[in-house]
């Protein structure tokens, strides 16, 4: 009896502890974002989005990081999203089960865990170097595609094995072959996993900015990319450009830039929400 009593005690005393870390912590996360949004909203303007960067603060822009964002966010969800949905799938229902796809999983699983500098030196020897891309979008693109592989991967494995098995014999038993099953039945259910994970996955992308020095990406660009082998900047690389110059107005763009990174990373966590919330209704069958 005083033994389940003193669990309980116990028991009590993680939650308040819990709940008071959680407390300060979204405290802190007010005032910080608070200060942010203070210092930065009032720059927020239509300039401040079109203008190109200039010496002055008052006339500088995100334009041009704002565009190499734009570009690597996409060339990175075309390079990234098939081969990570299609290497999920095939480790999930066609590789063979031993140790070679053991040790290949781990492996995919610690890969999630890599610091991201790695992958920059990865990036600029493969693709800055072997292949004569240099600093370019595609460069950022491929090397940040191998930052976010192994998330979708896994995230897509996961939603694939939440998949009923009924759904799955059922097929089997109407006749279905393997991948008539995987991609008329499998692949509807789990496909709003899939996109929550891969959004999660992006909306990480989104902020890295020390694989892409790594491979040479500039901190300043006075022009909008082309194409993607054009040379470029993303927004973290221009936040950071501008907190490192003395001049206070550059401060209040960096503010004003990083209120615009926090409104895109929040919609697209917001969609990735959307998703999971809508598989998981569809999968309670």
């Amino acid at each position: 009896m005083n033994n389940a009593r003193k669990n309980k005690l116990k028991d009590k005393a993680f939650r308040i502890w819990g709940i008071s870390c959680t407390l300060v912590g979204l405290i802190l996360l007010v005032i910080f974002i608070g200060n942010i949004v203070i210092d930065g909203i009032g720059r927020i303007d239509w300039a401040f989005i079109t203008n190109l960067p200039s010496r002055k603060p008052e006339n500088a822009g995100i334009y041009t990081a704002m565009m190499g964002t734009i570009w690597i966010l996409g060339i990175t969800c075309i390079i990234s999203f098939p081969l990570g949905v299609a290497a999920g799938i095939y480790l999930e229902e066609y590789a063979k089960k031993g140790r070679l796809s053991n040790l290949l999983e781990i492996n995919i699983s610690n890969l999630a865990g890599v610091p991201s500098i790695i992958y920059g030196l990865l990036g600029m020897e493969i693709f800055v170097r072997t292949l004569n891309l240099g600093a370019s979008i595609l460069a950022g693109s491929l090397t940040l595609s191998l930052l976010i592989l192994p998330i979708i991967i896994v995230a897509t494995r996961e939603s694939i094995k939440a998949v009923p098995s009924t759904i799955k014999e059922a097929s089997f038993a109407m006749g279905a072959t393997k991948w008539q099953t995987v991609w008329n039945q499998t692949l509807p259910a789990s496909i709003g996993g899939i996109l929550t994970g891969v959004i999660l996955a992006l909306s990480r992308a989104i902020g890295e900015t020390a694989p892409l020095i790594v491979i040479g990406a500039l901190a300043y660009v006075p022009f909008a990319p082309q194409s993607p082998m054009d040379e470029f900047s993303v927004m973290p690389m221009q936040i950071f450009n501008w907190v490192s110059r003395p001049q206070h107005g550059f401060i209040t763009n960096a503010a004003a830039a990083i209120i615009i990174l926090l409104i895109i990373t929040f919609v697209m966590n917001g969609i990735a929400v959307y998703f999971r919330n809508k598989w998981q209704k569809k999968i309670k069958w």
